[in-house]
């Protein structure tokens, strides 16, 4: 998360009022971006990754594990270090340390739930192989920082989302649920980090659509669940706020865990990767060729079984996310006409993916969404401006969305050296694959920004996970992959990952032919899966036609097949795709990696290919049988205070010792047994 702007926020009203003006600024401001980065140049591939964490309070005594709601104190107190800050650590939101030569110390920044963390390493990574081996001790002197910042009772944990959130009870210190932000039932205003973006945030989603923000997770059946399952926490009582009628209108679902708030879905964490391409058209073409494996990453790391004390039937956080920001009105819905609104959307600003943006000659019209929605004249606008079809198109569906959060001194004067306005847009739109422009003011470049992995228990599992996106990545640029997939088939499978060991059971779309041929004599030459050959991304700017019968390219359909994460991560047996660990095993080859550096990253990719295979479980199959296996658990689907207490330390635990004790060995096996 940036730094946080500060200001007069406008009600939603005022914001209606003003969002034109807004988009139409943020694009004058994305242009003048294009003018002076579309030929910035790189030397090299950096990289980053962000760590977000739950920070819990134990009661040994009764046996209670609660989120502390001390962000703020904790983060003042890692401002003040002195030490971290001689190291160019600290907290850039409250103040700045300067940075030294030699290793530089961790950062950590705020994030939505006043229960959360962000941490991230104090420099970007490099691609030697040295820095990726740096990954994990980094993590984990992150993590110890932040907890020698903390309560001696008090632990930065790594879980997706906390068990008992919206229990009415388990945060310290204790506030009663209600607020005239969230409104929810269930939890406090005082549960959100209380900068003003973030409640202003909150209040203007809500009323934007209308009602309060609707999340229902199926709940998992389990031996004496009552069928149907009506969520016996909603209080059909309430009479408030307005929006308490909307549980009354049938917002609580039949069979699901119902939840109301903003704080259940950005108050869950991740692990986030941003590379940093040497020129705009490798950040193109690393955008789109990342963009089809989302759904597989989310299903591979899957840990989020459990939501409102209640077992669900499902594993990632993604969709709940996306309701939980959900601003789209009844009629972008499709549940009354257009009268008042543009158009209908058919996602929520976060959503997975919708376009693609490389200029790359693979790329066919019918991979694209029929359904996209655009901003015309804003396209229009970036096209005059000199910004070629496919870029324009992207971000002139970014624009469809309103501004949520404005702050009334940045409509003074429209400031081209800033990207404010932009970035208002921009970073409300949170797809499982972002494209980043250079920001203003310093020497970054174009970004790609991976969104949809899980967090995961221990910091050996989010550098493993992490490593491994780089070298995919490393190996796309090297190899010249071809993964695109029609972006409906993404979509569908991103769907997929949410169900309940998807990573076991489900088959995912993937591209069957991934291999550049041998270059062609002539330039129109297939290969076996209809892939034309051609020079590497950038190399040419195609016109994108509608496919002909005389094409030499054959039907879309061809091109990929159902697949397991099994045969997508670790190849197909007796040929076929080859797999991504083989490809990267393969690019690795080619880079002659010494012996002791090859064994360090193969334990990243063992811990990858049992994931994919089932013989390693993710974070979400092990705690969903710990909370089973239980005996404090009625084979209800209710996970209760003692059961919850239990999973925490046994998390903790696992953190520790990363399964060398013995404990956890289902999700990390002999992995960690060197470490």
């Amino acid at each position: 998360m940036g730094l946080l702007a500060v200001g007069t926020p406008l009600e939603w009203p005022e914001v209606k009022k003003v969002a034109g003006h807004v988009r139409e600024w943020g694009i004058e401001q994305l242009l003048a971006i294009w003018r002076r980065a579309k030929g910035k140049e790189r030397d090299a591939l950096l990289w980053g990754d962000e760590i977000e964490y739950l920070v819990v309070a134990f009661d040994d005594e009764k046996r209670e594990v609660k989120l502390s709601l001390r962000q703020a104190d904790i983060l003042t107190a890692l401002a003040n270090d002195t030490d971290l800050l001689k190291q160019g650590g600290g907290v850039p939101d409250l103040q700045e340390g300067r940075k030294k030569s030699g290793k530089n110390a961790p950062t950590f920044h705020p994030e939505f739930g006043r229960f959360m963390l962000e941490a991230t390493p104090g420099a970007p990574w490099g691609i030697g192989f040295k820095d990726l081996l740096d990954v994990e001790p980094d993590m984990k002197w992150r993590r110890e920082i932040a907890n020698n910042h903390m309560y001696a009772h008090e632990y930065p944990i790594t879980m997706t989302t906390f068990p008992l959130l919206g229990d009415r009870k388990s945060i310290i210190p204790y506030y009663p649920p209600n607020g005239s932000k969230l409104r929810s039932q269930f939890v406090p205003d005082e549960i959100a980090n209380p900068h003003i973006r973030f409640p202003t945030l909150a209040a203007n989603i809500r009323a934007r659509r209308g009602r309060k923000v609707e999340l229902n997770v199926p709940a998992f059946h389990d031996e004496k669940t009552p069928w149907p399952f009506k969520d016996p926490t909603v209080d059909y009582d309430l009479h408030d706020w307005p929006e308490d009628d909307d549980v009354r209108n049938g917002a609580a679902k039949e069979n699901h865990i119902y939840m109301d708030a903003m704080a259940f879905g950005m108050g869950s964490c991740c692990l986030q990767i941003t590379f940093q391409a040497k020129n705009i058209e490798e950040g193109r073409k690393m955008y789109d060729q990342l963009s089809p494996l989302g759904p597989i990453l989310l299903a591979l790391t899957a840990a989020t079984p459990i939501y409102k004390g209640f077992l669900a039937d499902t594993d990632v956080r993604w969709n709940q996310i996306s309701r939980a920001v959900d601003d789209r009105t009844p009629e972008e819905l499709g549940e009354a006409p257009l009268k008042t609104d543009r158009w209908r959307i058919p996602k929520s600003r976060y959503a997975s993916n919708s376009t693609y943006i490389s200029q790359d000659p693979r790329l066919r019209r019918e991979y694209l969404d029929p359904d996209l929605v655009v901003d015309e004249e804003l396209k229009q606008r970036l096209l005059d401006g000199g910004m070629d079809d496919m870029l324009a198109t992207h971000f002139a569906h970014l624009f469809i969305r309103d501004p949520i959060v404005v702050f009334a001194e940045d409509l003074e004067e429209l400031d081209l050296s800033k990207t404010d306005h932009f970035e208002n847009l921009q970073s409300t739109n949170w797809q499982h694959m972002r494209f980043k422009p250079p920001p203003a003011g310093n020497d970054t470049g174009w970004r790609v920004e991976v969104r949809p992995m899980e967090i995961q228990i221990t910091d050996f599992e989010n550098a493993a996970f992490a490593v491994f996106c780089v070298l995919i990545t490393r190996a796309i640029l090297s190899f010249d992959l071809n993964f695109y997939l029609p972006i409906p088939r993404t979509t569908e499978n991103m769907e997929t990952a949410h169900r309940r060991d998807a990573v076991l059971n489900d088959k995912f779309y993937f591209r069957k032919a991934v291999l550049p041929s041998k270059r062609p004599a002539k330039p129109n030459n297939t290969n076996g899966g209809g892939v034309a050959s051609g020079p590497p991304s950038g190399a040419s700017t195609p016109q994108l036609g509608p496919s002909r019968p005389a094409s030499p390219f054959g039907p879309v359909e061809d091109e990929y097949e159902l697949m397991s994460v099994d045969e997508i991560v670790n190849g197909k047996t007796g040929g076929g795709f080859p797999g991504l660990i083989p490809l990267v095993e393969s690019y690795l080859d080619s880079m002659n990696v010494d012996v002791e550096t090859r064994c360090e990253l193969a334990q990243y990719l063992a811990l990858i290919r049992g994931r994919a295979n089932g013989t390693l479980w993710t974070a979400a199959k092990w705690m969903r049988g710990f909370v089973r296996e239980h005996e404090g658990y009625g084979m209800d689907s209710r996970v209760g205070d003692g059961t919850v207490y239990d999973l925490v330390r046994a998390v903790e635990r696992i953190t520790v010792q990363e399964g060398r004790d013995g404990f956890g060995r289902e999700m990390l096996g002999e992995c960690r047994v060197r470490g």
